[in-house]
């Protein structure tokens, strides 16, 4: 169904007060739902983001990342692309982890009720069926963690509905408790600054210590030496050591926390590392 001209306009509008708050925003299309991949970064051609999910090293001036693409950069959503993505918009969307924050998505009456009774009151959104509840804090979303009950922050998108009713609380560990009991292990914790390693499993094709020293060594190196395309860099790092010591379980999360901090060190903030890490891992489907 197309949009009256003055709901489109009404839409960037709102995006662009929305960014100059700090929010992250994404136009979302018919059907409620992020734009899809343009020709550019179609089966992931880009190098970045597959099937949107996860983010990588993509320079796409669109909005064709779901919520890897939400900014607050206000010619960005200004631009070209953008604004042709907006005169199709039927929502505005935001990432809520990018501003740390948690949406408790609850979908319907008796999930109001329960969240009532076990969870901290904050401010509140109504729904189309139920309640947006929101949290200062950022953590891993996971759907249906009980009945009615999602839990929207990092790497999620959540509609924007206006700014509700109550003060807001912070992050209870109640709600924290909810994606625990459903991990999550692709996905980046709430508060550390690194993402975990890999679990393991396979096979270890490292007899010495040594051999994994080197390896971490050598990848601290490339990233500290980089002159230009830094993130680029970062990204081909991580997917070399995880492809060489990803799937033994000899990688642990000391040398994950090298990995992190060589690229903070050139710039990198620890969200784009998280970032680049769980892109590397999705590529080689740990």
């Amino acid at each position: 169904m197309t949009q009256p001209t003055d709901i489109r306009g009404e839409h960037l509008r709102t995006a662009l007060s929305l960014a100059a708050s700090g929010l992250p925003v994404l136009p979302l299309r018919a059907g409620k739902v992020p734009f899809g991949n343009c020709r550019r970064c179609a089966n992931n051609a880009c190098g970045g983001r597959p099937n949107m999910k996860t983010p990588g090293p993509c320079t796409c001036p669109g909005p064709c990342h779901g919520w890897a693409a939400a900014t607050t950069d206000p010619h960005v959503i200004g631009s070209g692309p953008w604004r042709r993505a907006w005169l199709q918009a039927e929502a505005v969307a935001y990432h809520p982890g990018g501003a740390g924050l948690t949406v408790v998505d609850l979908d319907n009456a008796d999930a109001i009720a329960w969240a009532r009774e076990n969870l901290p009151a904050t401010k509140a959104v109504p729904t189309t069926r139920g309640e947006h509840w929101l949290y200062l804090g950022r953590m891993q979303s996971a759907n249906a963690v009980r009945p009615g009950v999602d839990i929207k922050s990092t790497m999620a998108y959540a509609r924007w509905l206006g700014f509700g009713t109550g003060i807001m609380a912070f992050l209870p560990d109640a709600v924290r408790a909810l994606a625990a009991n459903k991990p999550a292990p692709a996905r980046p914790s709430s508060q550390a600054a690194t993402a975990p390693a890999p679990a393991g499993g396979g096979e270890c094709r490292h007899r010495t210590p040594a051999f994994l020293e080197r390896g971490i060594a050598m990848a601290e190196q490339r990233i500290t030496g980089a002159s230009e395309a830094v993130h680029a860099t970062v990204y081909r790092t991580f997917l070399a050591v995880l492809s060489t010591h990803g799937r033994c379980g000899c990688l642990t999360d000391a040398h994950v926390a090298r990995l992190f901090a060589a690229a903070q060190a050139k710039g990198e903030t620890p969200r784009h590392c998280t970032e680049a890490w769980i892109n590397a891992r999705t590529r080689l489907g740990l």
